[in-house]
Order: structure tokens, then C-alpha cells, then sequence
């Protein structure tokens, strides 16, 4: 089953191919992305990489945390599911008192 990995502490210039090429060493990596900033495109430093096989991936997490890349330690942990957040209706229902309108 396929785990994702948080990296954290990228440098700004570090690319997805690098970091695909540090994970898969230890086994199939099934995608690396680092997150931009959606207006300037710059990286925020950190991404998260997919590994096709758990074991792999705790390989390389154990080994990969604190190690080098591109001149900054990194930061790699098991990634944390982002709990949902409720979605709002933007309909100007203002609290839920329509009898105003």
C-alpha cells in the first residue's frame, strides 16, 4: 500500500525530480511535489513524496530525516491526513437569518 511522506526544509531551488531521485533509492517513489506559491510560484520549502511500498518508505524516512539535500537538512516524516474542513456556502445566508431579506 502506497504511503505519503511529508518533506519539509527544501531549498528554494530544489526541484521534484531531485527529490524523486533521494527516495528512490530506497524504492518506487509513485510521485514527489513540492508546494508553490499559487501567485508567485516560488516554493514554500516543503512537499510530499509517494512510495509504492510502506517498508520503503520507512527505509526512507529513517534515513532521509536530518540528512542533506541541496545544502539544507531536511525535515521527513510520515505525512498527516488534513482533516476536512466544513465547506460555506457563500450565498450572504449571514448567520442563517434570511428573514432580513
Amino acid at each position: 500500500m502506497a504511503k505519503k511522506i511529508y518533506v519539509g526544509n527544501l531549498s528554494y531551488g530544489t526541484t521534484e525530480a531531485a527529490l524523486t531521485t533521494a527516495f528512490s533509492q530506497f524504492g518506487e517513489v509513485v510521485s514527489a511535489n513540492i508546494i508553490s506559491d499559487r501567485y508567485s510560484g516560488q516554493s514554500k520549502g516543503f512537499g510530499f513524496v509517494e512510495m509504492a511500498d510502506e517498508q520503503a518508505a520507512d527505509a526512507a524516512v529513517g534515513a532521509l530525516n536530518n540528512s542533506d539535500l541541496d545544502g539544507r537538512r531536511l525535515r521527513v516524516n510520515e505525512a498527516i491526513d488534513k482533516p476536512r474542513r466544513p465547506r460555506h456556502d457563500f450565498d450572504n445566508d449571514r448567520g442563517g437569518n434570511n428573514d432580513r431579506w
